[in-house]
C-alpha cells in the first residue's frame, strides 16, 4: 500500500508519526507531504518528502492520511480524515467538507455524530480507530520521567502546571491570564510549562515569552509536540482546548476558563480569577476525578497503544472493498477552493 501522511501544519507530525512507524512496520510505501511554511520544524527529512502536489499526483498513492480540514481532490488515493484534535464543540469540527472518503473516528462520541453525518450525505463512510498520537500512552507513558525528575529538581520544585490555551481569538484566555500566570508563579513549589498553539497571536506569544524570560519557574516551550509536556505536567490549566481532553485521558486534574464544551467534567471558572486557589484545590482533592470517567469512554476508550495500526489495517480493508479512487467528485466552487489552496492539477 502506497500512502501519504499529508501535513498543513506542525502540530500534523505528533499525530502522522506512529502512522509513519505502522506504514514502515508493514513494509507500505510513503511519502511526506510539508507545506513550505513549516518545512523547517519537519522532523523527518531523512524520509521521503516533498513540498510539490507534483510529486504526489506522480506517486499515485492508495490512500491519504490527513488530519486537516483540506487535501487536493485530484489526488489518487483514499482520501482520509483522521482529525487534529478531540473538541467537538469546536466550529467546524463535524462540518462535512465533501473532500473526504472516508472519517477514522477517536471513540464513540464522533462516531456516533459523525455516523448521523454520513446517513445524510451519503458520501462518505466511517470508521472507529482511536487516534494515533496517543498511541504512546498505551506504549510509554513514563517515556519522559527522567525529564521531569530533572526538572522538579533544578528549580526545587514539586509539580508541573501546563498552561496550554486555544489560540481561536475568541476562546482563548491568554489576554486574560498574565497576572493569574504570574502569581501562581510565586509558588516555588510549582514549575509552569506554557505551551502555545503554533496559531497563536504573536501579541501574546511575545508577551508570555517575556513572562518567562523574567521569572525563572516559568518556561516558555518551543517544543512542537506537546505529548511531552502532558505526560510530565500534574495539572492542566486551558480554556477550549482540544488537549484538554488529551490531558483528561491520563486520569489528570484540569482547570479552564470559559470553556464552550459540552462536556464539562472538570473545574471550569466563568471569570478569570483565583487561579492560584484553583490549582491548588485540584491537586489536593482531585474533585472530578470520577467525573472523568465520561471522557475516556467516550472521547478515546483505547488503550492499547495500536490506534495507528488500526488506521493502516482499517484503509487497506477499506481500499479491498472498495478500490482506490483516482479523484474524487466533488462541487465546482469546492474544487476552485481546492485550486485557491493547492493549485490545479498538472492534468486537466
Amino acid at each position: 500500500m502506497k500512502a501519504i501522511l499529508f501535513c498543513q501544519n506542525n502540530y500534523a507530525f505528533g499525530i502522522l508519526e506512529p502512522l509513519k512507524q505502522a506504514l514502515e512496520s508493514n513494509k507500505d510505501e510513503y511519502i511526506w507531504y510539508i507545506k513550505e511554511k513549516i518545512y523547517n520544524d519537519f522532523p523527518y527529512k531523512i524520509d521521503s518528502h516533498t513540498s510539490r502536489i507534483s510529486d504526489l499526483e506522480a506517486f499515485k498513492s492508495d490512500v491519504i492520511f490527513v488530519p486537516g480540514n483540506a487535501v487536493p481532490y485530484y489526488l489518487r488515493g483514499l482520501k482520509t480524515q483522521i482529525f487534529h484534535g478531540l473538541a467537538g464543540e469546536k466550529k467546524g469540527h463535524f462540518r462535512i467538507r465533501h473532500y473526504f472518503d472516508l472519517y477514522l473516528t477517536q471513540g464513540p462520541y464522533f462516531t456516533n455524530k459523525f455516523n448521523e453525518l454520513k446517513a445524510i450525505h451519503k458520501n462518505f463512510d466511517v470508521i472507529e480507530t482511536g487516534w494515533p498520537k496517543l498511541d504512546i500512552y498505551g506504549k510509554d507513558k513514563t517515556k519522559y520521567n527522567n525529564y521531569k525528575v530533572e526538572l522538579l529538581k533544578t528549580h526545587k520544585a514539586k509539580k508541573v502546571i501546563l498552561y496550554a490555551p486555544t489560540f481561536s481569538p475568541k476562546l482563548t484566555s491568554a489576554p486574560f491570564l498574565i497576572n493569574q500566570i504570574k502569581e501562581l508563579a510565586s509558588n516555588p513549589n510549582y514549575v509552569i510549562l506554557l505551551k502555545f498553539h503554533p496559531l497563536m497571536a504573536t501579541e501574546w506569544l511575545n508577551t508570555y515569552r517575556k513572562l518567562a524570560n523574567s521569572i525563572s519557574n516559568i518556561i516558555f516551550q518551543e517544543e512542537k509536540n506537546i505529548i511531552k509536556f502532558l505526560l510530565i505536567s500534574d495539572i492542566l490549566v486551558s480554556d477550549t482546548s482540544s488537549v484538554i481532553y488529551e490531558f483528561i485521558l491520563l486520569n489528570k486534574p484540569v482547570i479552564t476558563f470559559n470553556s464552550i464544551s459540552e462536556n464539562i467534567n472538570w473545574e471550569d471558572a466563568k471569570t478569570y480569577n483565583n487561579l492560584a486557589t484553583l490549582v491548588e484545590k485540584n491537586l489536593d482533592k482531585d474533585p472530578f476525578a470520577e467525573s472523568r470517567t465520561y471522557i475516556n469512554a467516550q472521547f478515546h476508550p483505547y488503550t492499547d497503544g495500536k490506534s495507528a495500526q488500526r488506521m493502516v489495517e482499517a484503509t487497506r480493508q477499506y481500499i479491498k472493498e472498495n478500490g482506490v479512487s483516482e479523484k474524487r467528485k466533488i462541487s465546482f466552487l469546492r474544487r476552485l477552493k481546492i485550486h485557491s489552496i493547492f493549485g490545479k492539477p498538472s492534468k486537466l
